[in-house]
């Protein structure tokens, strides 16, 4: 497998993920009423859109093919939410948990494909950002689980 081929397979893997997240948050803003929390997950939708954005523009800049679609394990999760969030006393509460699951099993992946050290700089620094960004999206959601609780 060539080496931009290979770089593009890692991209796609997170873009896959960000499309994932993105539908998760634009799910999650319908089983909220609190008007925060919804603008919270509104941001996070965004956010994760841009990600994939630029995502694909780096796929692209390599020759290669970006995804187009989440995954079915992304709907499988979305669907566990919805419903978790349905039978759920405390609604809200049972979602902001799914969120932050979410956010967790993306870090990892992050984590995983910057460990590969045959990374371009561009990338790296594309990537580091994204995952800054989710830490820090994590950190929020954990703080409003607390002022929720």
């Amino acid at each position: 497998m060539k080496y931009s081929e290979k770089i593009s397979n890692k991209l796609n893997e997170l873009l896959v993920r960000n499309y994932d997240a993105e539908k998760g948050y634009l799910n999650a803003i319908d089983n909220v009423e609190n008007k925060n929390l919804k603008m919270f997950f509104k941001r996070r939708a965004s956010e994760r859109s841009e990600f994939a954005k630029d995502l694909r523009t780096e796929i692209l800049r390599y020759g290669e093919i970006p995804e187009n679609n989440g995954s079915f394990k992304g709907t499988m999760h979305r669907n566990w939410t919805t419903l978790k969030a349905t039978f759920s006393s405390n609604n809200e509460e049972a979602v902001l948990e799914e969120a932050i699951k979410g956010e967790k099993a993306s870090l990892k992946e992050y984590d995983e494909i910057l460990a590969d050290s045959t990374l371009p700089p561009t990338i790296d620094s594309l990537l580091t950002k994204q995952k800054n960004a989710i830490q820090a999206a994590i950190n929020t959601e954990k703080v409003h689980e607390e002022l929720m609780s």
